[in-house]
């Protein structure tokens, strides 16, 4: 078992930064990938950006391709998620989630923890 605690939502201007944190906990001796996925109301969740089990392998959603920069410190059992040049469009609740394993897609179902996801909010 994995839990996941994310941190540093917010509300911010268009073009600010923030850098969401995603704490893990329990068993971190075993390798899991994970990612980041965030939810708009009304919208279904949505894949942001993943990352392999020692952060060699990192894949990004068009949309935040080029802004975004996922990243993750073994040592602190700890994920991040630098987001620069925020857009309102990217106003969501942000939910991290992991699986065992070296390394997954950008699909909800191969993930079997989540975090209770925190709320990131973009003003234009």
């Amino acid at each position: 078992q994995v839990q996941l605690v994310e941190s540093g939502g917010g509300l911010v201007q268009a073009g600010d930064s923030l850098r969401l944190s995603c704490a893990a906990s329990g068993r971190t001796d075993i390798s899991h990938a994970m990612a980041w996925f965030r939810q708009a109301p009304g919208k279904e969740r949505e894949f942001v950006a993943k990352i392999s089990w020692n952060g060699g392998n990192t894949y990004y959603a068009d949309s935040v391709k080029g802004r975004f920069t996922i990243s993750r410190d073994s040592a602190k059992n700890t994920m991040y998620l630098q987001m620069n040049r925020l857009k309102p469009e990217d106003t969501a609740v942000y939910s991290c989630a992991a699986v065992r394993g070296y390394d997954a897609g950008p699909f909800p179902p191969e993930y079997d923890y989540w975090g209770q996801g925190t709320q990131v909010t973009v003003s234009s």
